[in-house]
């Protein structure tokens, strides 16, 4: 085995904790697997994982040769980056995370293009209901909306996006139209639970005065979605991100209400890892779901003029 083979075989054995699902993941058997980490720990003449029957936890050499040989596999991806050329054609594994609904409706459908037009790039989308942390090592881009994240990473805008306060005409039909936002204490509000933060308080500004509400409801969910059928079956008013409720707007079948209000920011952002800004496929895939999302039927700027 070559040192780099083998520095991150024992990151991704590390990290999967089990010989069963670091197998899979390397189409290997098992008793292959194991056998691989044995003739490592016997070159190096330590013991570098305890094993049981279900998992494998690392001792405290392992913890040592864990962490350095992520550090040794990074320092080897950006020296390759630095002295490749910049116009270097995008390849190699990209590991994209984005949340459930976006990335259903948009992230996946955008990657299907992007392979067509960059081959030579692997690509794998994880879609999760709350962001990941990063520096993560499983991640390489990750699509975030709202506020910026730490400082040290990188983080471009891919998209405008406002969250809107939305109803269908059947329900607005029953209900007074919300003219303040305190208004919203008599009205059935649909409720999305979400990313930890406390559910129910719906911030709304007009210039610099600021109204943070506790609305309820009957209804409350972790799924935009489900959320989003809710609203559209009329059920009440839901706070969602223009990106999901455009084409229903422009087709009538929600309507904005308290417009003249603004709630927190929600712009779309890929985010990454400073180390990463010269790799010809994160730049491609970030410039490729920019154009993506710009030329997007259902996007928020699609047919603007005619709302």
């Amino acid at each position: 085995m070559h040192a780099n083979s083998e520095l991150a075989f024992f990151c991704l054995l590390a990290r999967q904790g089990s010989l069963v699902a670091t197998a899979r993941e390397l189409n290997l058997t098992p008793p292959a697997v194991s056998r691989r980490l044995s003739q490592l720990e016997e070159r190096l003449g330590v013991r570098l994982l305890n094993r049981t029957t279900r998992r494998v936890s690392l001792t405290s050499e392992g913890e040592v040769y864990y962490a350095n040989a992520q550090r040794i596999l990074s320092d080897i991806e950006e020296m390759e980056r630095l002295v490749s050329s910049s116009r270097a054609a995008p390849k190699g594994m990209l590991r994209v995370n984005a949340p459930l609904g976006f990335g259903r409706s948009y992230v996946g459908p955008a990657i299907s293009a992007f392979i067509t037009a960059y081959p030579d790039v692997d690509v794998q989308l994880h879609l999760t209901d709350r962001p990941v942390s990063l520096p993560d090592d499983t991640i390489d881009i990750a699509i975030r909306f709202g506020d910026l994240p730490d400082s040290r990473l990188v983080a471009r805008k891919i998209a405008d996006n406002r969250r809107l306060l939305v109803a269908s005409p059947a329900y607005l039909r029953g209900a007074a139209l919300p003219a303040h936002p305190q208004d919203l204490h008599q009205h059935q509000c649909i409720v999305l639970r979400q990313n930890d933060v406390a559910y129910g308080n719906w911030r709304l500004s007009r210039g610099r005065q600021t109204e943070t509400i506790k609305v309820r409801g009957k209804l409350s969910t972790n799924d935009g979605e489900v959320a989003l059928n809710w609203a559209l079956d009329g059920h009440g008013i839901l706070m969602r991100a223009e990106w999901d409720v455009a084409k229903y707007l422009r087709s009538g079948r929600l309507v904005q209400v308290l417009a003249d209000y603004d709630t927190p920011p929600a712009d779309i952002h890929a985010v990454y890892a400073e180390r990463l800004n010269l790799s010809a496929k994160v730049s491609a895939f970030v410039e490729h779901l920019r154009s993506y999302l710009g030329h997007h039927a259902d996007g928020p700027d699609a047919g603007r003029a005619n709302w």
